[in-house]
């Protein structure tokens, strides 16, 4: 249901058509998704009744998006990193090649592409970093939990403390890589290439276009269900 408290992260787990909506008016619903549509629709051009009525005429059509907000923790954390941990590591190393090639050709009438160039090395280094922190600390954390409620056992506490200390982490270079992907899409014009553009370059600007999408949902999955959950089941011990 569409109320003024919920946040835009509630209504995108509910129904990830809704994310839908939130990109048409560009608002950040994975890395910002603990605010209600008011508040992220301060100082924007356009009407919080507009969002509203177009995310009711959303909830008036069948989804086809799957449930993940009813999966076991378990589950989506292993989903996350088989499915988007996989694209982020196959679809960066491609990318890092097309855009040094890019430089290269197109560089001298093109010098924005040698700053996309670099923001998008930088996020490729972070995020492999980023993962693999997932990957052996956090995630095996939360099915050790997961395994331990099931067998109503108790879970050893963590070197880390309590899972909010990482989540913490996790969520702030989250912020990081979405604040990346504006300035690379303001760089791109929104992944519109010129019209000097080879093939290359018209395949790389989509290849950016699909990785952002692609990682929006990505945190979209750990900051508004997997890591709110991971923090309520801790406290279940």
């Amino acid at each position: 249901m569409l109320t003024k408290e919920r946040t835009i992260g509630e209504m995108v787990a509910e129904d990830f058509k809704a994310a839908e909506v939130f990109r048409k008016y560009k608002i950040d619903f994975c890395c910002k998704g603990n605010r209600t549509i008011e508040e992220a629709c301060e100082n924007k051009k356009f009407k919080v009744e507009d969002v509203y009525k177009d995310l009711e005429n959303l909830s008036n059509q069948k989804s086809n998006e799957i449930d993940f907000n009813s999966w076991p923790l378990d589950l989506l954390a292993d989903y996350v990193e088989k499915t988007h941990h996989k694209y982020v590591e196959e679809k960066t190393a491609v990318l890092l090649v097309y855009l040094n090639k890019l430089c290269k050709v197109h560089g001298d009438r093109h010098p924005e592409l040698f700053e996309i160039n670099n923001l998008f090395s930088e996020s490729a280094k972070d995020l492999g970093a980023h993962m693999k922190k997932e990957e052996l600390i956090l995630f095996p954390f939360i099915k050790r939990m997961v395994a331990a409620k099931a067998k109503g056992e108790n879970v050893d506490k963590p070197h880390f403390g309590s899972v909010e200390n990482p989540v913490a982490m996790m969520k702030h270079e989250h912020t990081v890589e979405g604040d990346r992907f504006v300035k690379i899409a303001e760089l791109t014009n929104n992944y519109q290439f010129p019209e000097d553009a080879c093939g290359t370059y018209q395949v790389t600007y989509k290849m950016l276009e699909d990785f952002e999408n692609d990682l929006h949902k990505h945190i979209h999955l750990e900051n508004n269900i997997l890591f709110p959950k991971a923090i309520e089941l801790e406290k279940t011990f």
